[in-house]
């Protein structure tokens, strides 16, 4: 597929800023956000009996990299608005996990096409409106029961995660990461018509305190598809 065609986003950030840096996204991430520790709570967390799993931002691939082997016979799709780290993971992803050029705020996938939709470190990259728009897209995109999964930077922990965490912010824009910063990506959940909103993990990196949000559908929204 040829990738220099694809069109991106007005405004899209890449994955480190600077399309330069993108094929130093894999050990830069590695080293600096404990990549495979959250990434993998995130695979253990997504439970049983699931048959379709949309990564929304997915990068390089790696979740869903980690994902194949729980979820053998499971539908894996990653959706990024970057079509140059798309060519990343296909060349990196097992050939049966599907990669799909598109913005999350606006995806291309019909209502009710998936049992669980995940995100990592894709939220902070937005801004508050397009945060909003990319959650309500998963909750549309999600099958009655099913459950949205985020790994993203959080609140710190104290003093010292917050003052590393600037780092990130001179890098990914201070407008995108307040939200996350001040703690607000599960209100943010809940107003975009999930419930059961809950933290089920935290953790400091080198750079900055990053938690796991898990949530579900509201049973009115489950009923009226």
């Amino acid at each position: 597929m040829n990738t220099e065609n694809q069109s991106i986003p007005a405004g899209f950030i890449p994955a480190l800023r600077f399309h330069a840096l993108t094929r130093l996204y894999d050990p830069l991430v590695r080293l600096t956000t404990r990549e495979l520790a959250i990434k993998r709570r995130l695979v253990t967390g997504l439970g049983q009996g699931v048959q379709s799993i949309l990564d929304l931002g997915s990068g390089t691939g790696t979740l869903l990299k980690l994902a194949r082997p729980a979820y053998p016979a499971t539908r894996l799709v990653g959706l990024d608005a970057d079509p140059r780290i798309i060519a990343l993971a296909r060349a990196k992803v097992q050939s049966d996990v599907e990669f799909v050029h598109g913005d999350a705020t606006n995806p291309p996938f019909d209502p009710g096409s998936f049992d669980r939709v995940v995100s990592s470190l894709v939220l902070h990259h937005l801004t508050r409106a397009q945060k909003l728009q990319a959650l309500v897209a998963a909750r549309t995109l999600l099958k009655d029961g099913g459950e949205l999964h985020i790994a993203d930077w959080c609140s710190p922990h104290d003093v010292v995660m917050r003052g590393m965490f600037l780092v990130v912010q001179l890098l990914d824009g201070f407008e995108t990461t307040r939200d996350n910063v001040r703690g607000d990506l599960p209100d943010l959940i809940r107003e975009s018509g999930f419930s059961e909103v809950v933290e089920s993990y935290r953790q400091r990196t080198p750079f900055g305190s990053m938690a796991i949000y898990r949530a579900r559908l509201r049973a009115a929204d489950g009923e009226a598809k």
